[in-house]
């Protein structure tokens, strides 16, 4: 006599092929995700790198003024096209404009071959010419309390209605550099540097 099998339904392998194509498609999503963690990353990298890469022109625009101001300070009064120094800042023009990059000075990027770094120096004046209180108002701050021991604090304005200095104002003076990476990636990086007037 044969023994009677029950008959068989089949319903582990459904319910085993449904585990498995939730295990892909959940496998799908970590593998998407991680990808995307990684791009994230590379992206955050680069732009760090650009913008060391622009520190290059804050460099060189710096070394100029410091330069200049030890050398002959009453060039900074006039504008000089060859080391990228505007004399005034046209406080309407952001660094979007194109406008703002009149006069700039492109350089070299030595260590990342193919970025192009452009910077522009622009004393915070509203004229060209020597500094003059009456007639051309410029940003200014006034020289560190701790030397000078008068009663103005650090930083506080050279306005018309603001208190005496003992000693000379700072005026202002800011590097802006831009790079244009490889990539397609732009960074904008400033600098303010003071000096005596």
């Amino acid at each position: 006599m044969n023994p009677v099998h029950p008959r068989q339904r089949g319903i582990a392998l459904p319910v085993m092929l449904i585990m498995l194509a939730v295990l892909l498609v959940s496998s799908i999503y970590l593998l998407k995700a991680s990808m995307s963690t990684t791009l994230m990353s590379a992206n955050l990298a680069y732009d760090a790198s650009l913008s060391k890469a622009a520190d290059l022109g804050l460099l060189t625009g710096f070394q100029w003024l410091k330069d200049t101001a030890a050398a002959n300070k009453g060039q900074l009064d006039n504008s000089f096209a060859d080391a990228a120094y505007v004399a005034t800042l046209d406080t309407t023009q952001s660094v979007a404009n194109p406008g703002f990059w009149v006069g700039s000075k492109v350089i070299d990027d030595r260590a990342n071959s193919g970025n192009r770094i452009e910077y522009v120096i622009h004393r915070m004046c509203a004229l060209s010419g020597a500094y003059d209180k009456a007639a051309n108002t410029c940003m200014q701050t006034a020289p560190n309390t701790a030397i000078v021991n008068n009663t103005v604090a650090l930083g506080d304005s050279l306005a018309s209605d603001s208190t005496s200095l003992a000693g000379a104002p700072q005026v202002h003076y800011i590097v802006t550099a831009r790079i244009f990476g490889v990539r397609g990636g732009n960074v904008v990086n400033q600098l303010v540097v003071m000096i005596g007037a």
